[in-house]
């Protein structure tokens, strides 16, 4: 499909090639199939931001697991604090042969140090995700009705299947 005959509207023709030439469904049952493949990948572009959202909270709670040591502290008691972002940490001061130290457990400050071992993985799941969407949109930049509606339809299956497990956790 060249420039001069591209469609500028919605169309419901059943040979419109999906990302190359050679992905051009000739009969019925394959234009069938090419739907059903757009609402798969829609349903898992769904479940990889559902994904995201589970691998975000574990490595929250990661981090305020985490402690850190701060040497020559002053104080010799327990106690609980609010860090600049308002979350609260805990300090506990030890007297050691070398000096003061604190303990402190919990997010220590609003700005979280670069790890490998979030970092990478979170990247690498970005990654996929702007590749899955742009393939998506390339579909429905198609402006094939068949396409465009199987997209919004695994967006639904998807929003329905790993929906529960992308939303905010709730306290009871």
């Amino acid at each position: 499909m060249s420039m001069s005959t591209m469609q500028m509207v919605f169309y419901t023709s059943t040979t419109t090639p999906l990302y190359s030439t050679s992905w051009t469904p000739s009969t019925t049952g394959q234009y069938a199939g090419t739907c059903i493949f757009l609402i798969v990948l829609a349903t898992f572009f769904r479940a990889l931001f559902a994904l995201r959202a589970v691998q975000e909270r574990r490595w929250q709670q990661m981090e305020s697991r985490r402690r850190y040591i701060i040497a020559g502290a002053d104080e010799k008691e327990n106690d609980s604090r609010s860090s600049a972002d308002g979350s609260k940490m805990s300090v506990s001061s030890e007297q050691s042969n070398e000096g003061s130290m604190a303990v402190l457990k919990g997010n220590v400050s609003a700005v979280r140090p670069w790890r490998t071992t979030q970092d990478v993985p979170r990247a690498c799941l970005d990654v996929v995700i702007a590749g899955v969407g742009y393939l998506l949109m390339v579909a429905v930049m198609s402006l094939n009705v068949g396409y465009y509606m199987s997209v919004l339809g695994g967006t639904f299956l998807g929003n329905l299947l790993a929906g529960r497990f992308s939303a905010a956790p709730t306290s009871h």
